[in-house]
């Protein structure tokens, strides 16, 4: 491990920065919000299926094999992948432009 003084005065002053502020606080509160969404939508299902399986067994026609709970399934696992992605394209956009932004004030 590198103990150069120079590493210490640089580590500081990227800490220092408010722009790296401002990056570290909106994007733990962006993810902290997107993993709030997924829990409360992941535990709302677990909820139904052990306090009322019986609406996600209902069928989604009298004709039909498929249950009302496989769709539903499906669809938590989209919103995972869709939350995902929203997390990706913030991150590329504005966190990408902050931490850019912090290394050439840094430099």
């Amino acid at each position: 491990m590198n103990n150069d003084p120079v590493d210490s005065q640089l580590i500081k002053r990227i800490r220092d920065n408010p722009k790296y502020q401002q990056l570290v606080a909106k994007r733990s509160r962006f993810a902290w919000l997107l993993s709030i969404i997924m829990l409360v939508i992941y535990y709302a299902f677990i909820l139904v299926v052990a306090f009322v399986p019986n609406v996600l067994g209902n069928k989604l026609s009298p004709d039909s094999v498929i249950s009302v709970g496989i769709p539903i399934g499906v669809l938590i696992i989209v919103i995972a992948f869709v939350l995902t992605g929203i997390y990706v394209f913030r991150a590329n956009g504005t966190f990408d432009e902050l931490a850019r932004q912090v290394k050439e004030e840094t430099k």
